[in-house]
């Protein structure tokens, strides 16, 4: 039996105008939790398509129970026991639960489809076994992102595989569901799967990895166990300098009243009851559990939502923002989710992304567009966000989470907006773009603007926001002072009401 269940040896893969990776090894063994962590455009994702045959390496071997394979595409990947759970989903969101699981490999018999009976069965079955309580007949899109990430996550485990990818499973996760998730990645252990987990997120590497593995700038650093590691020395691996702070200094200084929401309630979203105000200056956090209406309170804000009661005023003046156009004129911008799905063009190169918001300020002669303003407002995005990029007519679907955020976040500045909506700004996101985003934010706060985020992260909430709203079931279960707010308080507020 070969020591090792997985083995990469010295992959490289290069694409035009950047080497993705350079020689990177990677050694998984039966049984394990091997993390691998890097900042954004270390080449982690890169590493993990070429194993899963999305990419093929330039150079470089893949063994698998000691055994050469070279995975044409994904489908050959999963029968051979090797499955990948992405961090951006790409689902049917118009077909069920079931119709996800077995897309492609329907279970059959004499060569027919058998009957949907059997599916739910066999659906079934595979949650009880993990402890999902999710029906087989509900459509995907009617389902949170976490859930849809646990279903996701179930697809894979029931390939019966010997090697899980999960890359960044608990971004979309809230503290209840990431404990499950652990109890799942537990079981798989037990039964001998290796799991290679990307993540982020120390606190969780150093609790349930058994080794790390540090990437920068598309080559190898360091493989260590984790309990030798310290959240300051992975940081040293990951950034190649020390970050003594974790999150950055504030010096903003909060004004009177922008905006105010009264008794806001949503037609068809959970949103009922919500008042609320917004100071010039300042940072307001948006907590909860998954479904407590974090999400739509933005939205509804936004005019993504429709609005059932209430209003929404800014500098006293009532704005109905019934559209997200709207909104935009009314100086309002919003950071969605999930940038894969509402987010980015993902076929349209950084130009275009980051100007698509305010098309109508490059506007030359009446109907052409001045290029040489959109390069140079896209060049200050880059430079100011440092966007990791080959270039600006680079497609930003071929660059990293974080760096698909940045420009996301450059494109809406752009805008100029006097209240910001971030949902989830750092997910998926290392720890230096993090602290980047956050100084970028504070500043934002220093000039006078009006920042909502929406976090799962309580330490971050703590350590950027100036208070804290924290919503359950939809409504507004209280507010915080972030200076004096602990995690076991915005836990007590978020279950108030769930």
């Amino acid at each position: 039996m070969a020591e090792y269940l997985l083995e990469m040896k010295n992959m490289s893969k290069s694409f035009p105008s950047v080497k993705a990776l350079d020689a990177v090894s990677l050694k998984i063994r039966a049984g394990s939790v091997h993390a691998l962590m890097g900042e954004n455009g270390a080449g982690k994702s890169t590493l993990m398509k070429c194993l899963f045959g999305i990419y093929n390496a330039d150079e470089g071997e893949i063994l698998l129970d000691g055994k050469r394979v070279s995975f044409k595409n994904s489908k050959e990947a999963l029968e051979s026991g090797v499955a990948m759970v992405h961090q951006e989903l790409n689902q049917a969101l118009k077909r069920s639960v079931g119709d996800n699981l077995w897309l492609g490999r329907y279970p059959t018999a004499l060569g027919f489809i058998t009957r949907e009976g059997v599916m739910r069965e066999k659906t079934l079955e595979i949650f009880g076994d993990l402890g999902i309580e999710v029906d087989p007949d509900t459509i995907m899109s009617k389902m949170s992102v976490s859930e849809r990430q646990m279903v996701e996550i179930a697809k894979a485990v029931s390939y019966n595989s010997k090697i899980i990818v999960l890359d960044e499973p608990t971004s979309s996760l809230n503290d209840r569901e990431v404990e499950h998730l652990f109890r799942i990645i537990e079981k798989l252990k037990s039964r001998g799967c290796g799991i290679i987990y990307i993540s982020h997120k120390m606190e969780e590497i150093l609790r349930i990895s058994d080794e790390v593995t540090v990437m920068r700038d598309g080559r190898h650093v360091a493989t260590e166990r984790a309990k030798d590691l310290t959240m300051d020395k992975i940081i040293r691996l990951m950034v190649g300098r020390e970050l003594t702070e974790r999150f950055p200094p504030k010096n903003n200084k909060i004004g009177e009243v922008v905006m105010k929401v009264d008794r806001l309630s949503t037609r068809y979203a959970p949103i009922r009851d919500v008042s609320f105000e917004l100071r010039s200056g300042e940072i307001v956090g948006v907590a909860g559990l998954g479904g407590a209406g974090r999400t739509e309170l933005l939205e509804s804000i936004f005019g993504l939502c429709e609005k059932k009661s209430g209003s929404i005023t800014l500098h006293g003046r009532e704005v109905a923002n019934r559209s997200p156009r709207e909104a935009k004129k009314n100086g309002f911008a919003l950071l969605t989710e999930e940038r894969r799905a509402n987010g980015i063009f993902s076929i349209l190169d950084i130009t275009d992304n980051t100007v698509i918001s305010g098309l109508s300020k490059y506007r030359a002669a009446g109907i052409f567009l001045d290029e040489s303003k959109m390069k140079k407002d896209t060049q200050w995005s880059i430079d100011s966000l440092r966007i990791k990029t080959p270039s600006r007519a680079t497609k930003i679907g071929t660059l990293s989470g974080g760096n698909q955020q940045k420009v996301i976040l450059g494109r809406w500045l752009l805008t100029e907006p006097e209240v910001l909506l971030l949902d989830e700004p750092t997910r998926g996101i290392d720890v230096g773009a993090k602290y980047e985003i956050y100084q970028l934010m504070i500043s934002l706060a220093e000039a006078g603007k009006c920042i909502m985020m929406v976090s799962s992260e309580m330490p971050e909430l703590l350590g950027v926001c100036d208070r804290i709203l924290v919503m359950s079931g939809g409504r507004l279960a209280g507010e915080l002072d972030a200076k004096s707010a602990t995690q076991e308080k915005i836990m007590e507020l978020a279950s108030r009401f769930a």
